[in-house]
């Protein structure tokens, strides 16, 4: 291999790395918010008051089943974005240790 394709690899392998970086921060913000709505999920099962909702900043009444349809259907929507990510990253991160050894591969040939 030449020196152009061992550049082309090394830029290649960094953009992963820096994509991987960047999943890692959305891994990372989904799971907080999976577990903000698992916790007002439970908040609001064992509530026996009334119930608020918060819509465009406007605070109004709402029913127990209509605020746990609501939470439900935004942790579902979070999870599923979490899986997503989940999966880029798995393909990333393979992607990423198979250039990796390509590379050091390559640099080993180099030297010889």
């Amino acid at each position: 291999m030449t020196k152009e394709q061992l550049e082309k690899l090394t830029v290649e392998y960094q953009a992963l790395q820096e994509q991987l970086q960047g999943l890692s921060i959305q891994k990372a913000q989904f799971g907080e918010q999976n577990e903000e709505f698992k916790e007002a999920l439970a908040e609001i099962e064992k509530a026996t008051g009334k119930i608020f909702s918060t819509i465009g900043g406007v605070m109004i009444e709402t029913s127990k089943e209509d605020a746990i349809k609501s939470v439900k259907e935004k942790k579902d929507s979070v999870e599923l974005r979490l899986s997503i990510i989940n999966k880029q990253y798995d393909e990333a991160s393979k992607k990423e240790k198979s250039l990796r050894e390509t590379i050091e591969e390559m640099l080993k040939q180099e030297k010889n």
